[in-house]
């Protein structure tokens, strides 16, 4: 169970966290959130799908790095391999929070039990000798900065995406050079039909809104797919 704490330079002064990629420091995930922000630099690495929240009408998008649960086909040992990572991962095993009041700025929250926390004398330090934050620490506060304020701005995308009808059900079927088949089912796309026929005002004022750029980021990461398809076949023939 996740045990999270604001972050505190006086009771975390020794604390150190492990920033290489593994599967047992929580990157073996088959997707995670993205947010419409980072879709230019997500687009050039992942597909990007949408997926509808249980019982509600909200979406959210995720950044896809695999075809089953706990498949990650950009971990190779204990490397990364692409030149980006969606920062709701690359945040771990950070988080904002809140005041209980929800008022406020937001915090620097740590989970004190994610497989992130190192042993002592492992990983990296997140305060100096004198309380200063690392430039690690600065560097994952201005990622959750990112993220947070991405976020609160994806609710005006994923209206205005709901607002002209520009998402359809998305279900693909993959057959791998060893003749196995998985199917990705219960995401949606955006209809690239739909974007093609909105009229000037439309375009016009999604323009405006901000909303035209992620949009096309989202279409074009679907080239990705194939990619995708080609690291598992690798995967498969232990390449």
């Amino acid at each position: 169970m996740p045990r999270h704490a604001v972050l505190d330079k006086d009771l975390h002064r020794d604390l150190r966290v492990r920033a290489e990629a593994g599967a047992a420091l929580g990157d073996d995930a088959m997707a995670v959130l993205t947010v419409p922000s980072e879709f230019r630099r997500v687009q050039a690495h992942f597909p990007i799908l949408f997926r509808r929240e249980t019982g509600r009408d909200d979406f959210t998008a995720m950044a896809l790095f695999g075809f089953e649960t706990g498949e990650n086909l950009f971990l190779a040992g204990g490397r990364w391999d692409a030149r980006y990572r969606p920062l709701s991962l690359a945040v771990q095993p950070f988080l904002i929070g809140r005041p209980a009041n929800g008022d406020g700025p937001g915090q620097v929250h740590i989970d004190l039990d994610h497989p992130r926390i190192a042993a002592a004398g492992d990983g990296v330090r997140l305060f100096d000798s004198d309380g200063m934050a690392t430039p690690f620490l600065e560097a994952m506060a201005e990622r959750l900065g990112d993220l947070d304020e991405g976020y609160r701005d994806s609710t005006a995308f994923y209206a205005a995406l709901r607002a002209y009808d520009l998402l359809e059900p998305f279900s693909l079927e993959v057959t791998l050079d060893d003749g196995a088949k998985h199917s990705l089912v219960g995401f949606h796309i955006i209809d690239e039909a739909r974007v093609r026929a909105l009229g000037g005002d439309a375009l016009a004022a999604l323009h405006a809104a901000g909303h035209l750029m992620p949009m096309f980021m989202a279409m074009a990461s679907l080239s990705q797919l194939s990619v995708l398809v080609e690291r598992k076949n690798r995967r498969l023939g232990g390449g």
